[in-house]
């Protein structure tokens, strides 16, 4: 048996998350404090209490996302003997869940990932003025047609793949006329379902170029180990270990394809057989028993979920 560790990405948040963990377990305080003082914001209060509308915020979202992830991890180091080094054969992440994985695996620190992942969110909201871009979830096409309806609905401006999750589910990205088109075309061919996101954003496409050069600039300035086991990155669906290139992905994975499907199905065909999505929510999870139907997933966010993962050491 071999094992992944996967982490979450934007649309998992739920006010009330990670508030159980901290209660029971003080590793996972710890995760929270560290990340409120990196960030000079009570971010656990507004992850424990909300209002909805200030966590939902893509600058408190994606740092939120990342602590509730890793203060799982911590709590399960120490209550059931979990060493990625050890007991896992690499680590992914969705979005911003790769920034996650990447602290996970001993990449950047937890106060560097905060900080990173609130520059990403506020440079990503910035790069396009509201009410520009948008985003829609075709349901249904493979990857390959979402493309061509894609291609065809652009006409001079930007209309892209932005997430293959796989399991029938692509999401498109760009200017809002170009995307509102491509739902157009896909409901004229018969796709099953072809809705608009209500996101803030066109994130995973050209329209994000600024938001990349700021994480270009971001990830100069900061220390990079390489990972105790391989990441599995969106953009390439393969792993890589070395910090260079895992900088490279990075900015490149802000414009460029959240490429899952294949990353999920590139880490089952390497031998990964189990999957735990650490974190909020079970989306994830979800998507990897339909892709690898031969794997298990299982999704540990809360006390109940890290008394019922196994024991290692």
């Amino acid at each position: 048996m071999a094992r992944a560790c996967i982490f979450p990405g934007q649309g998992s948040q739920a006010v009330g998350m990670g508030r159980a963990l901290a209660e029971s377990f003080p590793q996972a305080r710890a995760v929270f404090d560290e990340v409120d003082d990196a960030l000079g914001q009570n971010l656990s209060q507004l992850m424990f209490e909300g209002p909805v509308e200030a966590l939902t915020l893509t600058a408190n979202a994606q740092p939120a996302l990342m602590a509730a992830s890793l203060a799982t991890l911590r709590v399960l180091q120490a209550e059931r003997g979990l060493d990625l080094a050890r007991d896992v054969a690499c680590v992914a992440g969705h979005s911003l869940g790769e920034y996650t994985a990447l602290a996970a695996a001993g990449t950047f620190s937890i106060a560097d990932t905060a900080r990173l992942l609130r520059i990403r969110g506020e440079a990503m909201q910035a790069a396009v003025a509201p009410g520009q871009g948008a985003m829609a979830a075709l349901i249904g096409p493979d990857a390959e047609t979402a493309r061509a309806i894609a291609a065809e609905a652009a006409q001079g401006e930007v209309c892209e793949v932005a997430n293959d999750n796989g399991a029938g589910q692509v999401v498109l990205s760009g200017t809002k006329a170009a995307v509102e088109r491509a739902v157009a075309i896909a409901q004229g061919r018969g796709v099953k379902r072809a809705v608009m996101l209500n996101v803030s954003a066109p994130f995973h496409c050209s329209l994000m170029a600024p938001a990349a050069e700021a994480m270009r600039a971001a990830l100069a300035g900061v220390a990079m180990q390489a990972p105790v086991v391989p990441l599995y990155a969106n953009v390439l669906a393969g792993p890589i270990t070395d910090p260079a290139t895992i900088r490279d992905a990075l900015v490149a994975q802000v414009t460029g394809t959240v490429r899952w499907r294949e990353s999920v199905a590139a880490m089952a065909e390497a031998g990964i057989d189990q999957f735990h999505e650490i974190g909020t929510g079970k989306v994830l999870s979800g998507l990897v028993k339909r892709i690898a139907p031969g794997a298990t997933a299982s999704a540990v966010g809360s006390p109940e979920d890290v008394a019922a993962f196994p024991t290692f050491g």
